[in-house]
């Protein structure tokens, strides 16, 4: 039932990103041109998203425990590191520059279009090879 409820999940935030606009690279860029012709309708998505998540925090700390796990598995981690920051330029240079993020570049592959295959080939090469890079430093240590 687990694996059932997560597939749901994912095939609603898919087509919430499919509705939203946010897998139309044009649209990101255009909401990213602040200064050009920007395009305000993807910070309705944004302020969606934080009022979704702000009610989703509440409940959860309403609650003891989910209905299809024993836990919550809430972020623990609250430094901001080197690796956090760096992450965090990596994912803007490349929705500046494309127009996607890991999450609608999935969705948009149901559109069958070549170059967003190609860019989530090159998004999951570089978490593989940064993966590997990772591994293989800290059993060196």
């Amino acid at each position: 039932m687990k694996n059932v409820s997560a597939l749901m999940c994912g095939i609603l935030f898919g087509l919430g990103l499919a509705l939203s606009g946010m897998t139309d690279t044009q649209k990101v860029i255009g909401f990213l041109d602040l200064f050009g012709n920007w395009i305000p309708d993807l910070a309705f998505v944004m302020g969606g998203a934080v009022l979704v998540t702000v009610l989703g925090y509440q409940l959860v700390a309403m609650i003891k425990r989910p209905v299809f796990d024993s836990e919550f598995h809430l972020p623990t981690k609250t430094i901001v590191d080197r690796k956090l920051v760096m992450g965090a330029v990596l994912f803007g240079v490349g929705w500046g520059l494309y127009g996607y993020c890991p999450g609608p570049a999935i969705a948009s592959l149901a559109y069958l279009d070549s170059s967003s295959l190609l860019f989530l080939v090159s998004m999951a090469s570089g978490m593989l090879i940064l993966d590997r890079l990772e591994h293989s430093r800290h059993s060196q240590r």
